[in-house]
């Protein structure tokens, strides 16, 4: 009786969906997969590269429209809302995100044939990230502040609920790590009280050979406010080193 009260609640800390809404007619680029609107932004049209951002599980991806111009301009940048988000129709989930995140790659893939494909996640969004390049061929995968699994990460945070029964969307990134084939960047916080350190360790031990930069005074919410954040990131798509790797 707990559970069935407490299951929707929980799914709202989950997806905090609310505060990232936005109108339709602020939006650009539309999506249709299995009959739901998917809307979002489209950065850099016509590179030779192609880049999909997937954002934490509060995180509005308009936001970033300048940022990424600026700092991946040899890429053609999608920004597309989940599910509820955004201007985005729907309700999230790990199935029909997990769903759309593959149909945008292939969306991309038609509209740049032969473009490499990168991929970032941050939070929420690396187990996204994880769940596509499981189903699908990329050429480079960044997690940012990225878990294990989800209900782990959660039980750290609430010892005392039953967590693994309230929440249905497990994200367990930890058992498709072993069945990548693609060069990982893993971005982490040293302040990160969120995706506790043992939660990023675990999903780290069980990726091939990751890079992983760490930032120590960085926290789960300001990570990308270091002033090294995006240059690692530029340069590990570039192929070259991250500095502190």
């Amino acid at each position: 009786m707990l559970d069935a009260l407490l299951a929707p609640l929980v799914r709202e800390v989950v997806y905090p969906r609310h505060g990232t809404r936005v109108p339709p007619d602020g939006s650009m680029h539309e999506l249709v997969v299995d009959g739901t609107v998917l809307r979002g932004w489209v950065v850099n049209p016509g590179r030779d590269r192609v880049l999909l951002y997937f954002g934490g599980n509060g995180e509005r991806l308009d936001l970033w429209q300048e940022v990424v111009a600026r700092w991946f301009p040899g890429h053609t940048t999608y920004l597309m809302a989940y599910r509820g988000y955004g201007a985005s129709d729907g309700r999230p989930s790990q199935p029909a995100l997990t769903a759309d995140a593959v149909a945008l790659v292939d969306h991309v893939r038609g509209r740049h044939p032969g473009a490499p494909v990168d991929l970032i996640g941050r939070s929420l969004g690396s187990g996204v990230a994880m769940q596509v390049a499981a189903q699908r061929d990329v050429a480079h995968v960044v997690l940012v502040t990225p878990f294990d699994s989800l209900v782990a990460t959660a039980a750290d945070l609430v010892p005392h609920l039953p967590v693994a029964t309230l929440i249905e969307d497990h994200w367990d990134s930890a058992a498709l790590a072993p069945h990548l084939d693609v060069p990982v960047l893993v971005v982490r916080g040293g302040r990160d009280a969120v995706v506790r350190p043992e939660r990023t360790d675990r999903l780290v031990e069980a990726l091939a050979a990751p890079t992983v930069v760490s930032y120590p005074d960085a926290d789960h919410e300001d990570i990308s406010d270091d002033p090294g954040y995006w240059p690692a990131i530029v340069d590990f798509l570039d192929g070259s080193s991250p500095p502190g790797a």
